[in-house]
């Protein structure tokens, strides 16, 4: 008999992921000769703090990597949010130490201020795990977002008015906070519901912690994710989330096609002194233009998490709305101003 059809589903999962994985830390298929030696076997961390969505997630990649030559260890980052913390981060490291997963780390951080209380928090954690897979020569860290995330992840994105690359949600693959190196961490529970990551932990006895802050109505993802969704749903029928998410892949694959779009047309909206020319500009399509004045605000100096659409239609404005106005401030003390029929964005 074999497994639990929620086991199987988060098990499928995970061994697709890790068949990418050793693909690319050793360019070779999964099966083939790896030379021998133990320690040329790529190393694979899931983030887990003791939720359900991580629990299932570590205990597949503890049942796949040995089968596929990949050591498998975990990460638990303590926030110090709540009293306590520091016992349920030792708790969770033990439930991945019985889950054999080696090496197994706690990792303190202390969340700022910064963006609100979720996207300080996201910051600290991404830090730590940077640092963690660094630091131990991680191929990949492991995230186990859902499929019900990537919903939250887009409606979020559409309350806030964000452009089409906000609406694309959670990519399978990013570099997360970390330009060192691309394609770190890997989601792969986004084709997979909530429920189903709870039953796995269900049916293999696994204990899980329901963080409070979830369903603490004081956080926005909080209150999407018991009344909003909820109010869609009962609005609209059944398969929301699924209509979301596919939204998100959707989208995804636009942005991506006008993100390579953007690439190449900097090169040639610019003079020989490597300014950018209005005119030039001006005769790019909208969402391209938007990009490629992105791209050159970001490049001065404007941190990409403060930077919004408000701004960039801003500086868009010098190009398709020039009155004469004065210089923008951007973010990172980023200013663009309109000069001689160029676009001047520089720190200040």
């Amino acid at each position: 008999m074999g497994p639990h059809p929620a086991v199987a589903a988060i098990r499928l999962a995970v061994r697709r992921v890790l068949h990418d994985v050793l693909t690319d830390a050793t360019g070779r298929a999964p099966g083939a000769d790896a030379d021998g030696a133990a320690d040329a076997r790529p190393l694979v961390l899931v983030a887990c703090s003791g939720g359900a969505d991580s629990m299932a997630l570590a205990s597949a990649l503890a049942f796949e990597a040995p089968k596929l030559s990949v050591r498998a260890g975990g990460i638990t980052v303590d926030h110090g949010l709540q009293a306590g913390s520091d016992l349920r981060a030792a708790e969770v490291l033990g439930r991945m130490a019985a889950l054999r997963l080696d090496p197994v780390e706690s990792v303190s951080v202390r969340v700022g201020r910064g963006g609100g209380p979720e996207a300080a928090a996201r910051d600290a954690r991404y830090g730590a795990l940077d640092d963690a897979a660094e630091r131990l020569g991680a191929a990949a860290v492991l995230l186990g977002h859902t499929r019900d995330d990537q919903a939250e992840t887009v409606l979020l994105g559409l309350a806030r008015g964000s452009g089409i690359r906000s609406l694309s949600g959670m990519a399978e693959k990013s570099a997360g906070t970390a330009t060192r190196a691309p394609g770190r961490y890997r989601r792969p529970f986004l084709g997979i519901d909530r429920q189903t990551a709870r039953k796995a932990c269900m049916v293999q006895s696994l204990p899980v912690w329901d963080d409070p802050h979830n369903t603490d109505p004081a956080y926005t993802r909080s209150r999407l994710r018991h009344e909003g969704l909820p109010a869609l749903e009962k609005a609209l029928g059944k398969g929301v989330v699924e209509a979301l998410a596919r939204t998100a892949q959707l989208s995804r694959d636009d942005a991506d096609a006008l993100d390579s779009w953007a690439a190449q047309a900097d090169d040639t909206v610019r003079d020989e002194t490597g300014r950018l020319e209005c005119a030039k500009l001006y005769a790019l399509p909208p969402a391209v233009r938007r990009r490629v004045l992105r791209r050159a605000v970001l490049r001065a100096g404007s941190p990409a998490g403060s930077l919004f659409a408000r701004h960039i239609e801003e500086v868009d404005r010098l190009i398709t709305g020039w009155r004469g106005q004065g210089a923008i401030n951007l973010p990172g003390r980023v200013e663009a101003r309109r000069q001689g029929g160029r676009l001047v964005i520089r720190q200040g």
